[in-house]
């Protein structure tokens, strides 16, 4: 089992505990502001196995179906977790409503909250552990699917937290109307998470290009040798998953030596690939004679 796979499964493993505690405590103990934390975590349990689902494929080697690799999946994965995110939290925005309504008409108050108090403890602190483990994952394999998880996580520590400082001031002062606000609240971030984690994930769907910083590192290595070619042109760029796609064409002085024009490429490729992980570049070579001038 690859180091990806162990943390995405990680991931499944505690949002499964979290989930199923977080919905328990919640109706036992009324209180709205749990249960949608219980809501949430069960979108991050459908999240977390669309991440494993997604790391898992997008390891595959190309095939004749997919010839560019499978990278693409992790984005994929991504923008679905995305979605799930905003349904979470017009969900939780629709139920403390309703329960904003139902006190203002005399409901009844939020039940015995201690156990509710240790499992937001509980989840800040394992949604901390868990989320640092796959972005530190992330960050080294470029996973996207594994960085969009991490994200989700993390803002499961800030509303968790945020929900045991509302608990706490519900039984400080008796107020059960803190227990929905809170619950907005908390919707409020997840849309927020969503936005941000949609905005990172959809772009290299369309095949934008990769950020301005990358391609500076290209046209560096690429000058590094320009006593070694005329000049170099149409260069582009995308991403698939953790993969870089780069293409290039690269003007040569008329009569070089079809092994050392090859030769210069195979440095060119190298270089490149050891300053940006998971790249692939494809050089196209011309003669200086033969481009016609724009």
């Amino acid at each position: 089992m690859s180091e990806k796979t162990r943390v995405a499964s990680l991931s499944v493993a505690s949002n499964s505990f979290l989930t199923l505690a977080k919905v328990v405590i919640g109706l036992v103990s009324g209180s709205i502001s749990i249960l949608s934390e219980g809501i949430h975590s069960g979108i991050d349990l459908v999240a977390a196995f669309i991440a494993l689902f997604a790391v898992r494929e997008s390891g595959k080697p190309a095939d004749s179906c997919h010839e560019y690799g499978h990278g693409k999946i992790e984005n994929v994965s991504g923008t679905v977790e995305a979605v799930l995110i905003f349904v979470a939290a017009i969900m939780i925005i629709v139920e403390a409503i309703q329960k904003i309504y139902n006190l203002i008409g005399g409901g009844g108050p939020v039940g015995d909250l201690r156990l509710g108090l240790v499992i937001m403890g509980v989840s800040a602190i394992i949604n901390l552990i868990v989320s640092t483990q796959l972005m530190r994952v992330a960050k080294r394999t470029d996973s996207v699917a594994l960085e969009a998880d991490a994200m989700h996580l993390r803002t499961d520590v800030y509303t968790s937290a945020g929900v045991l400082m509302g608990l706490l001031l519900i039984k400080l002062t008796g107020w059960d109307i803190i227990d929905p606000i809170i619950a907005l609240g908390v919707a409020l971030m997840i849309l927020k998470a969503s936005f941000d984690l949609m905005k990172q994930v959809f772009a290299p769907l369309v095949d934008a290009s990769l950020p301005d910083e990358e391609r500076e590192i290209i046209t560096e290595v690429l000058l590094l040798h320009a006593d070694e070619f005329v000049e170099f042109h149409k260069l582009r760029t995308r991403k698939a998953g953790a993969e870089r796609h780069i293409d290039l064409h690269l003007v040569v002085a008329k009569y070089t030596p079809v092994v050392d024009v090859h030769e210069l490429c195979d440095v060119i490729e190298g270089e490149i690939r050891g300053k940006l992980f998971g790249t692939h570049v494809l050089i196209h070579t011309e003669p200086c004679c033969s481009r016609e001038v724009e």
